[in-house]
């Protein structure tokens, strides 16, 4: 609850000499219909212990379900130190950086999550962040057309194994300039991309491949077949991955023979807390032959007339900011606090620490599986290895279930039938190194009462 130091007289100061009569005055182009109505339940008179008692008692009738849930957004222990020092004022609220001189602080906390993200990609170049996760794919896309000259039919090949919403999203943002999403299935089997259905688009004008790893089944894909196979036919590859698992798994910057050209992904996984659906990051990072293609800001650094190390926007056209129809994209910020928050993540953590969280991921997703796998009326599918996610399948409508775990203070995973219906009555479940063994002991239980 923030503490507001302003006597009565201090506000009526400070409105005199704005020229205002009352704090209502400077919201007078909201619609009054849209004004929430008095706090009915809260007396003027309430002493402050007991506004917090009441307003405590009234959030906790919401509850704190368990998550079990992922499909793009994940539940990782945040450590304290990360949102303390990003909520500092200093980190707080600097956001433009346009005045290198007065910047630098902002330009080299942007500097540093650049130097992070290529490092952790294996690529050269990283940009300053994007919206989230699905709006970076579409910028990936654009690029990709941009950038792959050689290409005159604007055709992506999106396996059916990327994360539906990332596709929804990037076909809203694509279609109008004519560029079509193409579908690659997937084996029914073992719930990755169908390396037949590739081949029927073997040496068709194909601009870019879309490469996800983990899958949207938590399954990994053979990385380096499909890289190779997009550049053997002369498109580019474009990687969709989870920042974490890049801890353990082969970088893709390192994918096939040549790595992929341009890799993405959502950010929010380090540092940055579910928060009912944002705000998160994106990132986007590339080969160096491609960075004029590059959306968004680049940081760069520099030395002074004195020598002295400084840092500044570059790589940018001015059309970015004056000339719409010139820039390379009409999304030109970043998400500056929620980078602030995972670079203090990354420096956090380091390498080993990263590792570890990826570890025990994988770790609790097998004990999960294996105690899941003993349950009458629920079969495991894809029974592969995975990072933290995998798919169940039901017997009941997973709707049911769901609703009936959320009664247990579940949240149990994602049901993904509407977007799959051929595998049937189907849950996406997620575990992260935020569960113990009696946790997933205790969702089990639950779980076998539901089924």
């Amino acid at each position: 609850m923030p503490f507001i130091p302003h006597t009565q007289d201090d506000i009526k100061a400070m409105l005199n000499t704005i020229g205002v009569a009352n704090i209502d005055d400077l919201f007078d182009e909201i619609p009054k219909e849209l004004w929430s109505s008095k706090l009915d339940q809260l007396d003027d008179s309430m002493p402050e212990m007991a506004v917090v008692k009441k307003v405590s008692a009234l959030a906790k009738k919401d509850g704190t379900p368990v998550c079990y849930a992922g499909a793009g957004a994940y539940e990782h222990h945040i450590p304290a130190a990360v949102w303390q020092v990003a909520t500092r004022g200093e980190f707080y609220t600097a956001y433009t950086p346009y005045q290198a001189e007065v910047s630098q602080g902002t330009l080299q906390v942007i500097y540093e999550y650049q130097s992070m993200i290529a490092h952790m990609t294996g690529l050269d170049v990283s940009n300053a962040s994007m919206y989230d996760g699905a709006s970076a794919l579409a910028e990936a896309i654009l690029m990709a057309v941009r950038a792959n000259r050689k290409s005159k039919s604007k055709r992506i090949l999106v396996p059916d194994t990327l994360n539906p919403v990332y596709k929804r999203v990037a076909h809203n943002i694509v279609h109008n300039q004519e560029i079509t999403l193409e579908s690659v299935h997937f084996d029914p089997t073992t719930g990755l991309v169908d390396q037949q259905d590739l081949a029927r688009f073997a040496g068709e004008d194909i601009t870019a491949l879309v490469i996800p790893q983990p899958n949207y089944f938590g399954l990994y894909e053979d990385v380096h077949a499909l890289t190779d196979w997009a550049h053997n036919n002369k498109a580019l590859a474009i990687g969709v991955v989870n920042p974490i698992s890049l801890a353990l798994l082969t970088a893709p910057g390192q994918w096939g023979e040549h790595g992929v050209d341009i890799c993405c992904g959502e950010g929010q996984a380090m540092g940055v807390p579910l928060s009912s659906g944002g705000p998160y990051y994106g990132f986007l990072t590339c080969q160096q032959d491609y960075v004029r293609q590059m959306p968004g800001r680049i940081v760069g650094m520099t030395t002074d007339l004195d020598n002295k190390p400084g840092f500044a926007l570059t790589y940018q056209a001015r059309e970015q900011h004056i000339r719409r129809a010139k820039a390379t994209s009409n999304i030109c910020t970043n998400q500056g606090l929620m980078v602030t928050a995972s670079t203090i993540y990354m420096a956090l953590l380091g390498s080993n620490g990263l590792r570890n969280v990826a570890a025990h991921c994988i770790k609790n997703t097998e004990i999960l599986k294996n105690k899941l796998a003993k349950l009458d009326h629920l079969k495991i599918l894809f029974d592969a290895p995975c990072f933290h996610e995998f798919v169940i399948q039901v017997h009941r409508p997973a709707t049911d279930i769901i609703a009936d775990m959320a009664a247990k203070g579940y949240v149990a995973g994602v049901n993904i039938s509407e977007d799959y219906p051929a595998l049937g009555q189907c849950i996406l479940l997620c575990v992260t190194e935020t569960k113990t063994e009696q946790d997933l002991d205790e969702f089990v239980a639950a779980l076998s009462e539901c089924l």
